[in-house]
């Protein structure tokens, strides 16, 4: 659980990292990418075409 100001990080097995809270979320690069909703999904796979957001790619790369 949360409170005002904290963000929350829950990785989904096999799959992307849920972030709750952030207002920014900064790429291997150093690159800020804004945060418009209340949770995002940010890759782990590093396969997703839309780096750093999860587009779902996952579920198809063999484990």
């Amino acid at each position: 659980m949360r409170t005002d100001g904290e963000v929350e990080l829950t990785p989904c097995p096999h799959g992307p990292l849920l972030v709750r809270g952030a207002t920014v979320v900064r790429d291997r690069d150093g690159r800020a990418h804004p945060v418009t909703r209340p949770v995002v999904a940010v890759c782990l796979c590093e396969k997703s075409q839309r780096l750093p957001w999860c587009d779902g790619t996952h579920k198809v790369i063999p484990r």
